[in-house]
């Protein structure tokens, strides 16, 4: 066979690659929501996860780990075909996209900490307080409500009395106009 016939042939079977690509894709994406969800950053689950599989799927389809270029390109069109599947139909159905990102978790309400909810997602106090300076919250007690959100980011806002600032004079106008 030339290398050029080598270089397209395929070494396995496209339902074989596509089988391996959903197998892949579903654990994953199901570790990344039930165990790491609040790890994730700023990105969602699903864009997570799709960017890691497709950058070892064309690495492995690249550098040879596959011993053609089809096998590589089978199993990244697999991952594209999810990704774009679940998109949509997160897009249009609510129970499959509340099913892929979690619900917002509250953390601190009316200057409380919610204790269970802190150790369900693995957060010690100092985390909480960290993101909290990070908001410009100096004490929990300022805080009315503060959410964990699906993507990992930290939702503060603070009660009705540290809400008002007292307001800088207005360098443009005279004073008492």
């Amino acid at each position: 066979m030339s290398e050029l016939a080598e270089l397209f042939a395929r070494d396995f079977p496209v339902w074989h690659m596509i089988a391996r690509g959903t197998v892949v894709y579903w654990f994953l994406l199901l570790v990344f929501r039930f165990v790491l969800r609040r790890d994730v950053g700023s990105m969602g689950v699903a864009d997570l996860l799709f960017v890691v599989l497709v950058a070892d799927a064309a690495s492995n389809a690249m550098q040879g780990e596959y011993k053609s270029i089809n096998d590589g390109l089978v199993l990244l069109a697999t991952l594209v075909a999810w990704n774009f599947g679940l998109d949509w139909l997160s897009y249009r159905f609510e129970a499959v996209a509340r099913f892929l990102e979690p619900q917002p978790e509250v953390l601190i309400r009316h200057g409380r900490v919610n204790r269970k909810a802190l150790k369900r997602e693995m957060i010690t106090m100092d985390e909480l307080e960290s993101k909290l300076r990070e908001a410009g919250v100096e004490k929990v007690s300022e805080v009315r409500v503060a959410r964990l959100e699906g993507d990992g980011k930290l939702s503060v806002f603070k009660g009705a009395s540290s809400a008002k600032q007292p307001e800088a004079p207005d360098k443009a106008s005279p004073p008492g106009a």
